[in-house]
């Protein structure tokens, strides 16, 4: 996985499930062609975005492309059923309400070893292809399952992991790890003997407004481990882009003074804030992409342009002084 998408920008499909609202599937479908366009190769999905809906998306999209020249991931924990329900009065958690203009099926949550063996075929019918490389076990974390959440993570352990080692160890997948929007599940699976995973998805986690616990406690297990790590979520849900949601909730008045902090130093070195949460992501050396989502062909350009701002030291320096990022933190090169 390193040596794969090492310092490279990937695609979070996320948003094509219809998040916070109804897109287009032109629109949907475009987004994907100006990823592509723009040089991105590595696209990360889910069932849970839209009840299948920005697999389905990403897979027509895809579908004329070489499948030899991309690298595709998805997750596993939930299995979309035929059975219709109201999308509005699902009960996941922090997330229960993202995927309201989704599709109707029915969602579960399953970590057992069949369950993941049924997501990963329905995944492979709706991405339109005869391969997935990496499988995230998805939100196994309290931010979904409160109290319960090790109780679902001892069922992903005894389940999930030892289907998708064998997976590995076949050659079906190229590896496996956790797509979790806390950092706890990862350095619990870290100290298991058993498991030894090749690449975490850790989203919303690894940011300008909340990095300090994944740097003092993932990122140097992760470099132990031989495991990966992607970051999602980079701009925290929207509010680092222009947005108003943080941990996909309306933005506390105390985040958004503090992103408003951040932006004024960006104006005075002549950035964006936006290249700044990129481009921080991508420089601890635990991590191998950043996946931003996008429904709309401009965000792409504009990922695209602000990994590739010159940010100044001077920028980052100031960063430090106002103590907006944490003192020993990994931050990008001149």
């Amino acid at each position: 996985m390193k040596e794969i998408l090492k310092g490279k920008l990937g695609f979070g499909t996320a948003p094509l499930g219809n998040m916070y609202r109804n897109i287009p599937e032109e629109e949907a479908i475009a987004t994907v062609d100006a990823a592509w366009e723009n040089g991105i190769r590595y696209f990360d999905s889910a069932p849970f975005y839209g009840a299948g809906l920005a697999e389905i998306l990403l897979g027509k999209a895809l579908s004329h492309r070489n499948r030899d020249e991309y690298v595709l991931s998805t997750k596993v924990g939930r299995v979309i059923l035929d059975e219709l329900e109201d999308p509005s009065a699902r009960d996941f958690g922090e997330k229960g309400g993202l995927f309201e203009f989704g599709r109707k099926n029915k969602i579960i949550n399953d970590y057992s070893a069949d369950a993941t063996l049924r997501s990963i075929e329905q995944s492979l019918e709706r991405l339109k292809t005869d391969r997935i490389d990496f499988v995230y076990i998805h939100d196994v974390a309290q931010d979904f399952y409160g109290d319960e959440w090790l109780a679902q993570f001892e069922s992903a352990r005894t389940g999930a992991f030892r289907v998708l080692t064998q997976l590995r160890e076949e050659g079906v997948i190229k590896g496996w790890g956790l797509g979790v929007n806390r950092v706890e599940p990862i350095e619990i699976m870290l100290e298991l003997e058993e498991a030894k995973p090749d690449v975490s998805l850790l989203a919303g986690r690894y940011t300008l407004l909340d990095h300090e616990r994944a740097l003092e406690r993932v990122m140097p297990s992760a470099v132990k481990h031989n495991m990966a790590i992607v970051v999602g979520g980079p701009y925290s849900s929207g509010v680092l882009a222009g947005g108003t949601h943080f941990e996909y909730q309306p933005a506390s008045p105390e985040i958004i003074a503090k992103v408003e902090k951040m932006k004024a130093i960006a104006e005075r070195h002549h950035i964006t804030i936006k290249s700044a949460a990129l481009q921080f992501a991508l420089a601890n050396p635990a991590v191998s992409a950043v996946i931003p989502g996008a429904s709309r062909p401009e965000r792409i350009l504009e990922d695209k342009e602000a990994l590739n701002t010159a940010i100044p030291a001077a920028f980052w320096e100031e960063m430090r002084k106002e103590n907006l990022v944490a003192p020993h933190v990994p931050l990008p090169a001149n």
